[in-house]
């Protein structure tokens, strides 16, 4: 570890997670906490569903079911959510009243993919990740509030977790099937991401870096697809810590709740329960890693700025 962050050698709670939501979601993915309303949402992917967690009452309500796959959303600005989906398919949620409406018909060139993993940038845009296919690999999109789509990369193994450090000079892109999360120099006053460089290769420990967030310390946490755990991060790439869960796929983290003091964490029950993937596999769990995050920034798409 070096001195210049005030870490423990290497966290591991005592307390292990806390079961929320008992369901089998092929793939729980995309938490994210919704500071306004109090809610955290959350999606499974294949059947194209969103769902709304209110800790406060310990409900998980259906609040959206989409005819295709949905890979990931986002909180805007005026309190709506943007969906991704299949086809590189972005559209509007009125979460309260279910109402949709489409922003992005369709992306050419992905008719055969979909979204997967969606973060919102500092500056209102959308980094929005795809997955490989038989025919190109990953790619990795942003949508920007005038509703222009950009290619950013078009040579990831698939395109998941992003996060943003807490000075929001550095972004972070995981490629799962590279089993890489690089670094990146973001510019918060023009929005520009240059200078992509590997931060952690061929991660220790088994499976495959999914989802993540970074804290408000600028710790990374990586959930690790068939790897049964989280593992924290420095901003150096150092691993310092890792969270055992009681399933083997591991798919995403948020921090929410009061204070951002919550970790919510998703997982995917893909191959179905049983001992070698786990009898929760699917769930959405909470656990307490003794720190805090920071409320999700909000997309602006097509919203009027001033």
């Amino acid at each position: 570890m070096t001195e210049s962050h005030d870490r423990p050698p290497f966290i591991e709670p005592e307390a292990g997670p806390n079961l929320l939501v008992d369901l089998p979601c092929k793939t729980g993915e995309g938490p994210i906490w919704d500071d306004r309303r109090g809610v955290l949402f959350w999606v499974d992917i294949p059947p194209g569903r969103l769902y709304r967690y209110d800790p406060k009452t310990g409900t998980n309500d259906l609040v959206f079911e989409h005819t295709h796959e949905v890979g990931g959303a986002t909180l805007q600005e005026d309190g709506s959510l943007l969906l991704f989906c299949s086809f590189g398919t972005i559209l509007s949620l009125d979460p309260d009243t279910g109402e949709a409406s489409t922003v992005v018909e369709r992306i050419e060139g992905e008719a055969d993919s979909r979204f997967n993993d969606v973060e919102a940038a500092p500056d209102g845009s959308v980094l929005c990740g795809t997955m490989p296919t038989a025919t190109h690999l990953a790619r990795l999109y942003r949508l920007f509030p005038d509703g222009t789509l950009d290619l950013v990369f078009d040579d990831i193994g698939l395109s998941n977790g992003i996060g943003f450090s807490p000075d929001r000079r550095t972004m972070y892109h995981s490629d799962t099937n590279a089993r890489r999360i690089y670094a990146l120099d973001y510019d918060p006053e023009t929005g520009a991401i240059t200078n992509r460089r590997v931060l952690i290769g061929d991660p220790a420990g088994e499976g495959f870096p999914d989802g993540m967030t970074v804290d408000a310390e600028g710790t990374i946490w990586s959930a690790r697809w068939d790897g049964r755990a989280l593992y924290a991060y420095t901003p150096e790439g150092e691993a310092i810590g890792r969270v055992k869960f009681p399933v083997r796929k591991v798919s995403s983290i948020a921090f929410g709740g009061p204070d951002c003091a919550t970790a919510f964490v998703t997982t995917a029950a893909a191959n179905g329960r049983d001992e070698h993937e786990g009898l929760l596999a699917g769930s959405l769990f909470s656990v307490d890693l003794g720190v805090k995050g920071v409320p999700p920034f909000r997309s602006k798409v097509g919203l009027a700025t001033t």
